[in-house]
């Protein structure tokens, strides 16, 4: 089922402003009616045989990841991982945010893993597609259960968030941290929480996120911010106020990744900006394309999180001037691997 969204009539607290047709789907059915004002969240049991992904991508930091969920509640409507869902049938729109799939078997098929001899200990990220610490990990705990596995096992754990929820475990955290073995990157897109509820309805507000980076900080934990995504012409600005706000809470590093819109997230994107900044879609949308070669989406490695031309390089080139200035623009050292362990190891040696 597909809609078209109307200004007046969007499902409050959701990103994006309708269902767009499944690419995979060759018939569609377009609804006379408007969609609901309040569209509930429905989980549904994912029985995935495995539980680590493993990347390929130059443009990312990391081999190996977890996404306990598929689909993400936080709704933020850019999020590249959007077309992931039409692979299991539904929409890359509102679909995405409401109808979750739970890896609820993760820890267990995590656990076998790690006792593979052939398991060589490697940095594992948490999230990395879909956030895992949307809001139904409160109650959930999926994504703490694999933490508690990671720490038992000693192995180091990347997180990357938008939810200041991450500090609820901070009790495994420290642990990990005593080893080197825990890092922890929080998204920070603007400090606007009226620009928060509407991008990114279903996150935290700036500053619980701000005070996040401050607790991991001040408890061991190596924390970092990742400005995801930039958006020229709606939150570049804020580069320099970003960079000084989490060097005060204690940051130790800064990145950041520029805007994606990879097939049904262009659309839906561009249907947020009419809904929300009528008045700067055009100049926004112009300085998409011309970081893009002229279009809105460049997926080649080297430049689909950076951008090429003139745009990106003034960003770029504003972001290393604020996060030298902030001092955030020091080399961190690799998450250590040293203490790995398998439980029982220690007694087969006695």
């Amino acid at each position: 089922m597909t809609h078209k969204s109307d200004p007046g009539h969007i499902a409050r607290g959701r990103g994006a402003g309708y269902n767009p047709q499944n690419r995979f789907e060759k018939l569609s059915y377009s609804a006379e009616e408007a969609p609901a004002d309040r569209v509930e969240t429905v989980l549904y049991r994912d029985s995935s045989k495995s539980v680590l992904a493993k990347n390929d991508s130059p443009d990312v930091p990391f081999t190996y990841s977890i996404n306990p969920y598929r689909g993400c509640e936080h709704g933020c409507v850019y999020c590249y991982a959007r077309p992931t869902h039409e692979y299991l049938g539904f929409s890359a729109g509102l679909d995405f945010e409401t109808k979750i799939l739970v890896k609820e078997d993760a820890p267990e098929l995590l656990r076998a893993h790690l006792m593979k001899p052939s398991w060589n200990p490697s940095v594992i990220a948490l999230s990395g597609n879909t956030d895992a610490y949307q809001p139904i990990e409160r109650g959930l705990r999926v994504t703490r259960r694999c933490l508690e596995v990671l720490t038992e096992f000693r192995n180091p754990v990347q997180i990357i968030t938008k939810n200041a929820l991450v500090t609820r475990d901070l009790d495994l955290l420290q642990k990990l941290a005593e080893h080197g073995a825990a890092g922890v990157a929080v998204s920070i897109t603007t400090l606007d929480s009226g620009l928060v509820s509407q991008l990114e309805p279903r996150t935290s507000n700036p500053q619980r996120r701000l005070q996040a980076v401050r607790t991991l900080s001040e408890a061991g934990v190596r924390t970092s911010v990742l400005i995801a995504p930039v958006i020229p012409g709606l939150n570049d600005h804020e580069i320099p106020a970003i960079c000084d706000a989490v060097a005060n809470a204690g940051a130790v590093a800064l990145g950041f990744v520029m805007l994606r819109l990879p097939l049904a997230v262009a659309p839906l994107f561009e249907d947020w900006l009419t809904r929300h900044y009528p008045d700067r879609k055009a100049k926004i949308l112009h300085k998409l394309q011309d970081m893009r070669g002229g279009k809105l989406n460049d997926p080649r490695f080297g430049s689909r999180m950076r951008g090429s031309g003139p745009v990106a390089r003034q960003i770029g080139d504003l972001l290393r001037l604020s996060r030298r200035k902030a001092g955030l623009d020091a080399k961190i050292a690799p998450l250590s691997t040293a203490a790995f362990r398998r439980p029982g190891e220690q007694l087969k040696l006695l």
